[in-house]
């Protein structure tokens, strides 16, 4: 287990169901202002790095997260502007190489309408086309030499890949800023991503956590008392829900000992193994409690007993097919 601390990580901010119309039933015209007062909730409360991808948005809405976030950070003042950090993935399609790759970022950069802070591989290429990945990594190395984009990060790597990419960086000057990993109390490989945070760790790399809260599972008061969301995310709750009733119970006796609710508790536990949750975010009351979060941590029995049930249970979300070693 990885050794309680007294500092965490702070929280940020998911953007993927912002477009999405496949998992999270977005509709422009109902949700568009929502996730405007959203973002401006969250910035409120002192939540200030969003997450974002050149890919969010279903179909013909590709790229629909980025342009809300262009277009909600471009009614901020100066002075808040200068508070965020806004970072985007941009995808490794196969017909995607170093020229490619800038093309794409400057596309990414307008629909930001400039506001671009730091720039992310969103998936690793090394299981299916390992030749690609150095290609890519090095066409966004340039950006931040050339001082285009501020920082770089990585996504869905492992450790082994994590330290392939960061010694071809430094080799070039450049500092590796982040990676990102599924991590939650329902992750598939819980190991290979606390492998990764302490490796991380050591390297001076920081470590984002997303889908910290299972697509929505995490934050449930009770397995029997829950309207089961439509489209597929239905399928995985009615596969998970039966058998995490103890996970959700502890859950729930640590929010009400707290006076929280579950879904920080969720949070917390990802900041207590020293990565920064990014929820996603699609109302004013989800920024809310993700923010509130920030004010108190776990202590080490509550999380030695979330350990404990975690590891203990014969079910998780889907690991992100793209994961690598």
């Amino acid at each position: 287990m990885i050794k309680h601390e007294s500092f965490q990580p702070g929280i940020g901010v998911g953007t993927w169901a912002w477009g999405n119309r496949f998992l999270w039933n977005y509709n422009s015209l109902s949700d568009d202002s929502t996730l405007h007062t959203t973002f401006n909730t969250a910035i409120s409360l002192g939540l200030n790095f969003f997450d974002t991808a050149d890919s969010y948005g279903t179909g013909n809405l590709n790229g629909r997260s980025e342009s809300l976030l262009g277009r909600f950070v471009s009614q901020l003042s100066q002075n808040q502007v200068q508070q965020l950090t806004l970072a985007t993935k941009l995808a490794p399609f196969p017909w995607r190489f170093k020229h490619g790759y800038r093309k794409a970022f400057y596309s990414s950069k307008s629909r930001l309408q400039g506001h671009l802070d730091r720039v992310q591989l969103h998936w690793s290429t090394a299981r299916y086309a390992p030749y690609q990945e150095g290609f890519l990594i090095d066409a966004l190395a340039q950006l931040v030499y050339d001082k285009h984009v501020n920082s770089l990060g990585i996504s869905n790597v492992g450790p082994k890949g994590l330290g392939k990419i960061y010694r071809r960086l430094a080799m070039k000057g450049v500092r590796l800023a982040s990676v990102q990993v599924q991590f939650s109390l329902l992750t598939y490989n819980q190991a290979l991503q606390r492998e990764m945070i302490l490796v991380s760790r050591a390297l001076g790399i920081e470590v984002l956590a997303y889908s910290p809260l299972a697509l929505g599972i995490l934050s449930l008061s009770s397995p029997s008392q829950v309207t089961l969301p439509v489209g597929p995310r239905k399928l995985l709750y009615r596969h998970i829900l039966p058998e995490i009733g103890g996970l959700l119970c502890t859950l729930n006796e640590i929010a009400k000992s707290r006076q929280v609710c579950t879904a920080q508790v969720a949070l917390n536990w990802c900041r207590a193994h020293g990565a920064m949750p990014i929820p996603g975010l699609r109302n004013p009351e989800q920024a809310i409690i993700a923010a509130g979060a920030l004010h108190w941590n776990l202590d080490s029995g509550e999380l030695a007993e979330l350990d404990r049930i975690s590891q203990s249970l014969k079910v998780s979300i889907p690991e992100n097919p793209f994961q690598s070693s």
